[in-house]
């Protein structure tokens, strides 16, 4: 029996460093996964609203292809105008135009850029980027947007390889300070 408690007090910090450790590894790299998921729109959003400040017509920032969000996994580009009525996209939500609530617009033309996550309906999320656009002859708001799917299911997958890695490190040093004490 002292032997168990001396190889417990020796085992217990090291299990908490290891307990802090694999938490510390696992929250870098699903801020960084979940960061990323917001890249490509970046771009495509600023981009966008470049050519939209030069006075083009909406439909000619569109992507080729229509998305319809509840399926795809592919980006999207949605241009409304300043009180954020849809002008034009190049995504559906189960057959028609999405609409975003109007107070994530106010905070896109506040800070010139806004980022969320967008749950327009149950087990449907988008990285979306918002944009603000002003021309000579309109103005409004280009939001980028492309599901969170993959993204979710990496987040998942490195999840539960954290705890493995938690668990047979856990379990291989208490063995190994019981066979030492």
């Amino acid at each position: 029996m002292k032997q168990l408690r001396a190889a417990l007090r020796i085992w217990f910090p090291i299990a908490i460093a290891v307990t802090t450790i694999c938490l510390l590894i696992f929250a870098t790299v699903q801020h960084s996964l979940r960061a990323s998921a917001y890249d490509p729109q970046i771009g495509m959003a600023e981009d966008a609203a470049a050519r939209l400040d030069t006075g083009i017509f909406p439909l000619l920032v569109l992507p080729e292809n229509t998305v319809e969000i509840t399926k795809s996994v592919s980006p999207y580009i949605i241009v409304f105008d300043a009180k954020g009525n849809y002008l034009a996209s190049s995504a559906t939500l189960d057959g028609k135009p999405p609409t975003l609530p109007v107070g994530v617009f106010d905070h896109a033309k506040a800070k010139g850029e806004h980022r969320i996550s967008w749950q327009p309906m149950p087990g449907v999320r988008s990285a979306v980027v918002i944009v603000p656009f002003k021309s000579s002859s309109q103005e409004g708001y280009v939001v980028a947007g492309r599901s969170l799917r993959e993204v979710e299911q990496r987040i998942q997958r490195t999840f539960f390889f954290s705890v493995l890695v938690w668990c047979a490190t856990v379990i291989s040093t208490l063995a190994a300070t019981l066979f030492i004490v």
